[in-house]
């Protein structure tokens, strides 16, 4: 899996997402969606959760807040928080 570039627009972020949940937790990537809970319907639990936090970590080199994470609840979610988490050197 490739790292996020800092390049990336919305559209880029989320085929990411889906591909790292899809590698992650198996699934399918016709099931997710923007919209998709992760809860409820990708049935992702709070240690994927905590996973998840891990791996983007990983792969933006930057410290995502547990607070902030903690307010997101769908795929969309997690793409506003990356998009503004990478543009946030930009606006340095």
């Amino acid at each position: 899996m490739t790292t996020l570039a800092p390049t990336m627009n919305k559209d880029e972020i989320y085929s990411w997402i889906v591909d790292m949940l899809h590698e992650m937790f198996e699934i399918d990537k016709a099931a997710i969606t923007p919209q998709s809970n992760l809860y409820t319907d990708l049935d992702i639990d709070s240690i994927d959760a905590v996973d998840i936090v891990v791996k983007l970590n990983q792969m933006t080199g930057k410290r995502i807040q547990p607070d902030v994470f903690r307010t997101v609840r769908t795929v969309q979610d997690v793409v506003d928080v990356l998009a503004a988490l990478m543009g946030a050197d930009e606006k340095a």
